[in-house]
């Protein structure tokens, strides 16, 4: 548990931030750029972050959505990445990083969905995205290797979209953040104490208690008990996500972008010969946050025929690795809960990213720090991600949702 006391230091703070991952640690790093001159801590529950879904992500980031403020976090998220090392100092420490620009391609196989895409791409080119949409002979003439005959059009993109090392970014947020001055603790919130519109303290699976300024719920996939604690409540629940690392018998021979097949399983490059595959059950349940077992059949069953038939060099493949993560899935819209809630003022979310929240952590936790600090945004206007539309059932659509 490095960098983790088992005791806070303080009986009250003045942000405590519920979730040590990249979310909460993004906010608080932010916070110390900004110069917030409060006491804050972050209290994880699990140190080691095995399970945390920032540690097993595809780790990937797009410009491809289809609301402009989606498209315009993505683009921050790309530039704070590729600049990583100036933007924390210049630390010698910290690595250059890249994004391995191998894109991400959508498929469409109707004409519905074709004329999704299309609508995307306009939004995506008024602000600034390389988009492209091809058709199937143009997708034939890039990637010979996809088998396209009941494919209408295709998406690409190749700039600012594809693989990112999504985990040194958030070491890096939680070793800066540390090193300023915020307080990592690792224990569990079993309680909030609220008096009137407030929260006033919060109680620890250890028995202490911890009075707070402003908390953020930044705690993943268990956002909805954290919610609940304050008598709140959110449409969040866990939803399992399997992944697949492949090693093909005949390797393609140039880069796979990250293939979005129409029946919704995705493959993308990995290097030298291997490749990621991933997507869901047919069956979608809530699952219990700690369940993390494969399914025995999906890779038999759905995963390996649909990357198969799209691609016939994968009827010959080996699988190297496998594992289960979760989204903090958003029932209404798939898109990011943020701010704070509007009656209990000192409740901030960072919750439900339905699975492209690690692209999205450094502008989510910028946002956060802002509110914090300026009780508004400074930068992007995330007032569209605020509970108001949870409350009134009002879905902010995202269509471009993995």
């Amino acid at each position: 548990m490095q960098g983790f006391r088992t005791e806070p230091a303080r009986d009250s703070y003045d942000v405590v931030i519920i979730g040590g991952a990249i979310m909460g640690s993004s906010t608080a790093w932010w916070l110390t750029q900004m110069g917030f001159p409060g006491r804050v801590l972050v209290v994880e529950r699990d140190p080691s972050y095995e399970k945390a879904a920032t540690a097993l992500s595809f780790s990937c980031i797009r410009q491809q959505f289809s609301t402009e403020l989606n498209i315009r976090i993505s683009q921050f998220g790309a530039d704070f990445v590729q600049s990583l090392r100036a933007r924390m100092g210049g630390d010698d420490r910290i690595p250059a990083l890249k994004i391995q620009n191998f894109g991400y391609l959508y498929l469409a196989d109707t004409e519905g969905f074709a004329d999704v895409l299309r609508a995307n791409q306009a939004v995506q080119a008024a602000a600034g995205a390389g988009t492209r949409l091809l058709s199937a002979e143009e997708i034939a003439a890039e990637y010979p290797f996809y088998r396209l005959d009941d494919i209408l059009l295709g998406s690409l993109n190749t700039k600012d979209e594809g693989y990112f090392d999504g985990y040194t970014v958030f070491d890096w947020f939680r070793r800066k953040a540390r090193e300023a001055g915020v307080e990592y603790l690792a224990d569990e919130v079993a309680g909030l104490d609220l008096s009137g519109n407030r929260v006033t303290g919060v109680r620890l699976a250890s028995g202490r208690r911890i009075g707070c300024g402003m908390v953020v719920n930044a705690a993943g996939t268990r956002a909805a008990r954290v919610a609940a604690m304050a008598g709140i409540g959110i449409p969040i629940e866990p939803r399992k996500r399997y992944n697949w690392v492949i090693q093909a018998e005949r390797p393609l021979d140039r880069p796979l972008p990250l293939t979005i097949d129409p029946t919704g399983v995705y493959v993308r490059e990995v290097g030298g010969g291997t490749y990621m595959a991933g997507g869901h059950a047919d069956v979608d349940p809530a699952a219990d946050p700690n369940d993390f077992a494969m399914d025995p059949d999906i890779w038999l069953d759905k995963i390996w025929p649909a990357i198969a038939t799209r691609i016939p060099a994968f009827e010959a493949v080996k699988v190297v690795n496998e594992w289960a993560g979760q989204y903090d899935y958003n029932l209404l819209d798939q898109n990011a809960i943020t701010g704070p809630h509007p009656d209990i003022g000192n409740f901030l979310f960072l919750n439900g990213f339905s699975g492209h929240g690690l692209q999205q952590a450094p502008a989510m936790g910028r946002a956060t720090a802002e509110w914090i600090l300026h009780g508004g945004y400074r930068s992007l206007d995330m007032r569209p991600f605020h509970f108001d539309r949870i409350a009134a059932g009002q879905a902010m659509v995202e269509a471009a949702i993995i």
